[in-house]
């Protein structure tokens, strides 16, 4: 089992986020560090401050060396999909190969009625987001691109210099919605990532990933499959052990914590030795 940890730019310094990536970085335990692609906090003030993802993400990846980056995850609707594609490619080799892509459809409507972003209704969002999905994954893979969807357009399209990692970075959809996350999950990921959920939830997604993944003649055990559990600043770390004990028994691959603020360096650690006899 892999254990990562997620630090979203709201409410929090920028050094907060630079002295809990880099003591993450230097325990074996962690394997990966996260932040989220969103413009307002998600929790707490809505009023509150929350930094730009991407800017704070390439920042970070170059003040560690060893655990795996990412944005979970970036959202469909603020970034044209060759705009992701570019910058994906540029940050793995910044990161000597260790981008890890997150891909979501976006859901928040408060920042997107702020800032005028188009959201569209589900369907149409989902339409959009399955597009921008093909399209990254082409722009990363191969010399040029054609595409002629709905939604966008290309033709002739290059995205160079290509990454480190073969095909670009693996791609992880986040996700539970069943009808149609969950295909493009099967039809696109690498990696497929469920907020905080239950292990019953949790196995309950699966299930229907996994019949998705039949229908279309893939195996299941090509996606890593995650789940993001919060961590606040007060909680044991014996008791978030459990909860990671309990979700790799009913099969999830990779624990993401999710701090909560105020974020504080001293609980990375226990928490790692916590967590050692489950890897």
């Amino acid at each position: 089992m892999q254990f990562g940890i997620k630090t979203p730019p709201q409410h929090c310094t920028w050094q907060d986020m630079v002295d809990i990536w880099q003591i993450t970085d230097s325990i074996p335990t962690f394997s990966s560090c996260w932040n989220f692609d969103h413009f307002y906090p998600l929790v707490g003030d809505p009023k509150g401050t929350c930094m730009e993802s991407w800017v704070t993400l390439s920042a970070l990846t170059c003040m560690t060396s060893r655990v795996r980056v990412g944005c979970m995850v970036t959202g469909a609707p603020y970034r044209h999909p060759a705009v992701t594609a570019n910058m994906a490619l540029t940050l793995d080799i910044v990161s000597g190969g260790r981008l890890n892509l997150g891909l979501g459809a976006g859901w928040f409507e408060p920042e997107c009625q702020a800032y005028g972003i188009d959201l569209k209704p589900m369907k149409e969002r989902m339409d959009r987001f399955e597009e921008s999905v093909q399209i990254i994954r082409s722009l990363m893979a191969n010399e040029t691109t054609d595409f002629e969807g709905n939604h966008f357009q290309l033709k002739e399209a290059r995205a160079e210099p290509k990454g480190i990692q073969p095909g670009g970075p693996p791609v992880i959809i986040g996700g539970g919605g069943e009808k149609r996350t969950l295909k493009i999950a099967a039809m696109y990921a690498d990696h497929w990532n469920l907020s905080f959920a239950s292990p019953e939830q949790f196995s309950a997604k699966k299930a229907v990933l996994a019949r998705h993944c039949e229908d279309i003649g893939r195996n299941l055990d090509e996606i890593e499959c995650s789940v993001q559990i919060a961590l606040p600043a007060d909680q044991a770390p014996n008791e978030s052990a459990d909860l990671a004990a309990c979700l790799r028994d009913a099969g999830v691959d990779t624990v993401i914590f999710t701090l909560r603020n105020p974020y504080r360096t001293d609980i990375i650690e226990p928490l790692g030795k916590a967590l050692e006899s489950l890897r």
